[in-house]
């Protein structure tokens, strides 16, 4: 009996569907791309020429994330050409907020089965991010897993790095009492806190994706997977006109975990709740979840997404310049003592 001869399909990785894919998100992959970038795709490394003639002391920064459970919705929606857009935002709005210009990009799909169409659809996404970021998307890679994920869903992650200038680099250390907290719109949940989005209306409410809700004016679906807001052009409207002390990024952790990290010792945020428009997802997840509203603040953006510290006298023309970028800002506290690191919620009622 002759024995069976086997090849990598028959373990259930289609290298040919791969190439499609390859094929695929070629044009999208290419629309990111500018003169410092050297390689094409395939190149077993990419090539990125560091332009840094206007620099005394260049300095590259880095960053890399994940999209998290937020790909559960797009999996039960079946719509995969947004959830690049956050995986970009979310390493590049780390690097921002030390004072860097985005240059590159790279990102990690991981599947249990290629599926050409939307891994293309993922990378389009991606490339819709990278061009947002004035970012270049220099390379990637595709992980065909057979067993190693169920059926139709994936995970992905990004590599973000940027340059600044060393005696730019902001750290926070120039952060001073008096100062004014300046908070940038965000476009929603963005991509943090969806393990208690999920646990609130799947599990406890039994919606679906599908559901139209008033309070949101879309349906569910549509509202959780509003892509994350890159600050870039934010950025870029700020920082080479002004002296910016410190920027979060409002990621995990909310307000309570990530303002701190910019705050030297013996100051504290003080926040004036109240002063900003919050999106209504996150008075329906409070409503609907019966969470309580610091749970909320420390899971969430609560609508802020980005917040600048910029010393008072600069405060109205920070502002002035992000609203002219097509931002929605205003100045929503200030820096106070204290002894140790806090951040201050001040409720009006």
């Amino acid at each position: 009996m002759k024995e069976e001869k086997l090849t990598y399909k028959d373990a259930g990785v289609d290298t040919k569907e791969g190439e499609r894919a390859v094929s695929l998100m070629k044009e999208h992959v290419k629309g990111t791309f500018n003169e410092n970038v050297l390689t094409g795709l395939g190149s077993f490394g990419s090539l990125f020429n560091l332009d840094v003639k206007d620099m005394k002391q260049p300095v590259l920064v880095s960053g890399t994330d994940g999209v998290g459970t937020k790909l559960k919705i797009a999996f039960l929606m079946d719509k995969h050409d947004t959830v690049g857009i956050d995986c970009v935002a979310m390493c590049v709005n780390d690097v921002l907020c030390q004072g860097a210009k985005p240059l590159f990009f790279l990102d990690y799909i991981a599947t249990g089965k290629v599926k050409a169409e939307k891994i293309a659809d993922i990378v389009k996404g991606i490339a819709d991010g990278c061009k947002q970021a004035g970012s270049a998307l220099v390379g990637g890679e595709t992980a065909e897993m057979p067993d190693f994920y169920s059926a139709g869903e994936y995970d992905m992650a990004g590599f973000s790095v940027g340059v600044v200038d060393k005696e730019k680099i902001i750290t926070g250390e120039k952060v001073a009492i008096g100062n004014k907290i300046i908070g940038i719109a965000s476009s929603g949940i963005h991509s943090n806190g969806y393990s208690l989005v999920r646990k609130v209306f799947f599990d406890k409410m039994q919606m679906e994706v599908s559901d139209y809700i008033e309070e949101l004016g879309q349906t569910l679906g549509e509202a959780l997977l509003t892509p994350t807001k890159i600050y870039a052009k934010a950025c870029d409207a700020v920082l080479p006109h002004y002296d910016v002390n410190g920027i979060v990024h409002i990621t995990g952790g909310g307000f309570y975990e990530n303002i701190p990290r910019i705050l030297p010792e013996g100051t504290a945020a003080s926040i004036q709740v109240g002063t900003w428009d919050v999106p209504p997802i996150f008075p329906y997840i409070k409503k609907c979840g019966n969470i309580d509203r610091e749970e909320m603040f420390s899971t969430y953006n609560m609508g802020v997404g980005m917040m600048m510290v910029t010393d008072a006298a600069d405060a109205d023309s920070v502002v002035k310049a992000l609203c002219a970028a097509g931002e929605t800002a205003g100045v929503i506290g200030e820096i106070i003592a204290y002894s140790g690191k806090k951040v201050v919620l001040n409720y009006k009622d």
